[in-house]
């Protein structure tokens, strides 16, 4: 693609009269199109006169469909996957994740499943068990990404002073074996013969831990959402602890019972509504067996829709019952958070650690605070 041709595809329609046109069978064309059909309505409102024709701006299925198949062949998967988050969000595409065809064609991504979680009361039949896919399998993705590492920072330390006959490669004691076999060193040939070789035994947890994720399920904290989810689906998955999961607004949702299925519980969450964490916290407080072990994760923008006090007492509460407590602005990959920083000092006041962490993140913070 030339130059030209570049810039006629960012400047749009109208920047025909001064560059050249593309072919319409090309491979530019096609992208012309496919392009205009989406972002040719920033056009609309600004005095522009709207052309009839194969490039028109109206949504029939078919057209719909068509155009999804253009841009998945002709574009980059990032690139899909931006300009079906610009048809979502924001030029209201919905018909995107109502018609089950056209849900099918589109890229799954963590833009869709926000979509898809968002929309969740508008799916219905078909619809419905095509969305249920596309979210089982962007939670498979992401985490076939976390769960490998979640598990090894999670699965016990290496105890340096005791070997174990399992032969594990990430548990080698190189040293160790080099000290057991110096007495088979061969002077001759220089070399070392090794006959044993040992492996470092890693310590286990006899108690499990009981680790409470109490989420923050208002619109903004989408993404917070999808990784707790997962991320309960992980450690529910390890002997080490006890997962419990519950998610709030102002109403409190306890969804233990799906916590090693990460699907069933995101196809559960209704995202909107206002925030009672107090209320969500009291309500945690009450599935507390073992202060002594017990974790709770408050994942929130801290934006507390009920009185201050309320919350910080029943924080304060639980910090002197020696729960604890950890408050996460942020739960996903990029780390991004956007909380009510006077709220946060408060609670950090009263015991709470508040932090940003990634899952990875996550995982060590509770190796440090259950070991």
């Amino acid at each position: 693609m030339t130059p030209l041709e570049r810039w006629r595809l960012i400047l749009g329609r109208y920047a025909g009269q001064r560059l050249p046109e593309l072919g319409a069978g090309s491979i530019a064309g096609r992208m012309d199109a496919a392009l205009d059909y989406l972002y040719g309505r920033e056009y609309a409102g600004r005095g522009t006169r709207e052309e009839a024709g194969p490039g028109s701006l109206e949504a029939s299925q078919p057209t719909l469909v068509h155009w999804l198949s253009e841009v998945r062949e002709l574009f980059p998967k990032q690139t899909v996957e931006v300009i079906e988050k610009h048809a979502l969000e924001r030029y209201g595409l919905t018909e995107l994740v109502t018609d089950p065809q056209t849900l099918e064609r589109l890229e799954p991504s963590q833009e869709l499943l926000k979509t898809l979680m968002s929309l969740r009361g508008h799916l219905k039949g078909d619809v419905l068990d095509v969305a249920r896919r596309i979210i089982r399998r962007v939670v498979e993705e992401i985490r076939a990404k976390l769960e490998p590492e979640i598990r090894r920072t999670l699965s016990g330390r290496l105890n340096r002073f005791r070997h174990s006959p399992m032969a594990v490669a990430k548990n080698f004691d190189a040293m160790g074996t080099v000290r057991r076999n110096l007495k088979h060193y061969d002077r001759e040939r220089g070399k070392l013969v090794v006959e044993h070789l040992l492996f470092f035994e890693r310590n286990t947890r006899r108690l499990p831990w009981d680790v409470i994720l109490c989420v923050d399920q208002s619109g903004s904290m989408a993404g917070s959402v999808i990784h707790s989810a997962i991320m309960a689906g992980i450690l529910a998955a390890l002997p080490s602890f006890r997962v419990k999961l519950v998610v709030f607004d102002t109403a409190v949702v306890d969804l233990s019972e799906h916590v090693d299925d990460p699907v069933e519980i995101l196809m559960s969450v209704q995202l909107g509504g206002g925030t009672h964490i107090a209320r969500a916290m009291s309500y945690c407080a009450q599935l507390v067996e073992n202060p002594h072990r017990t974790v709770i994760a408050l994942v929130s923008d801290f934006c507390e829709g009920a009185p201050p006090s309320e919350l910080l007492g029943v924080v304060r509460q639980l910090a002197e019952a020696r729960v604890k407590l950890i408050g996460l602005a942020a739960l996903d990959g990029q780390v991004n958070p956007v909380y009510d920083r006077q709220m946060a000092q408060q609670l950090a006041a009263l015991g709470m650690e508040i932090a940003a962490l990634t899952p990875q993140h996550l995982a060590q913070w509770l190796v440090k605070v259950i070991s």
